[in-house]
């Protein structure tokens, strides 16, 4: 007899795996532990999209430091603004929601 998931059932059984897809390398966790899991999916996209765009911010800090030394609080603004995203996804995985982050949620990079 196979269980049928509803989606609240889904989103309380995976709540936690969605937080951790916030955390850096972390999305990956969902990936395995939950695949079957839509919320975790979701959230899971979310954290992938916030790690790569942490990449390209360091990457794009590094080199205009590199280039004008006293322009360093730009990188510093752009992971403010990565920081704030990443506090909305976990919120939103802690409350149980599936909504998408501002300027970056509509990605899908995880289907």
């Amino acid at each position: 007899m196979t269980e049928v998931t509803t989606p609240d059932k889904d989103v309380q059984d995976n709540k936690i795996f969605a937080i951790l897809a916030y955390f850096g390398i972390l999305f990956l966790i969902p990936l395995f532990a939950a695949k079957e899991s839509p919320f975790a999916r979701f959230h899971a996209n979310q954290g992938c999209i916030l790690f790569i765009l942490d990449i390209v911010v360091y990457i794009v800090a590094l080199i205009i430091t590199m280039l004008v030394p006293f322009l360093w609080f730009i990188g510093s603004l752009l992971y403010l603004g990565l920081f704030v995203l990443m506090i909305l996804g976990i919120v939103n995985a802690a409350k149980g929601e599936k909504k998408e982050l501002p300027l970056v949620g509509n990605f899908q990079i995880i289907k």
